[in-house]
């Protein structure tokens, strides 16, 4: 027989335990996400460098194969991890946010530069957010990237675009893969 402090301690292991493997699981299928968001992003930068006329073109091809390939992540993965990380949902959500965003850029009437400032700040905001609800590690990596994007719009000259293929990209990327380890 057991007393009740020690049936309340077994209690909070077994929440303590459920909430690290809650984590582990969303830090997994985050992870995977991230680093390949991160490898779009950061050729999306590398287009916007190296031919700035296609930049345009380079990001809807990075969005478009970015929101196809998280569904098809989704997809492919959901049979064994049985959490379901891209619906209709989330694709309304998603597309509410971009529409807000490019609302406030034509209203605010961004330049390039301003625009490459702005885009990674704004969704870095929604990863710091979600690190309230599922870990520090978003918190993180949110408050990095937009720390470094604005060191870089001060302080990296021309080379900006560049600077931002390795802080945004880059920076989802190790991200992505420290997660993995937590």
């Amino acid at each position: 027989m057991i007393d009740s402090q020690q049936a309340s301690a077994a209690l909070a292991d077994i929440d303590d335990m459920v909430r690290r493997v809650r984590q582990s699981r969303i830090y997994d299928l985050a992870s995977q996400l991230m680093v390949m968001w991160g490898v779009l992003v950061f050729a999306g930068y590398l287009v916007t460098w190296f031919v700035p006329r296609y930049a345009v073109i380079g990001w809807i091809a990075v969005y478009v194969i970015g929101i196809g390939g998280w569904g098809a992540f989704s997809a492919i993965n959901r049979p064994k991890s049985g959490v379901r990380s891209f619906d209709l949902k989330l694709l309304y959500a998603l597309a509410m946010i971009i529409i807000f965003g490019v609302f406030l850029c034509i209203f605010a009437q961004f330049g390039p530069r301003q625009l490459s400032t702005f885009w990674p700040i704004y969704f870095m905001l929604f990863y710091s957010i979600a690190g309230l609800w599922f870990g520090y590690a978003f918190i993180v990596i949110g408050f990095a990237v937009s720390a470094l994007t604005v060191v870089g719009y001060f302080y990296a000259g021309n080379a900006f675009d560049l600077w931002m293929a390795f802080v945004n990209g880059g920076g989802l990327i190790l991200g992505g893969l420290w997660m993995r380890r937590s």
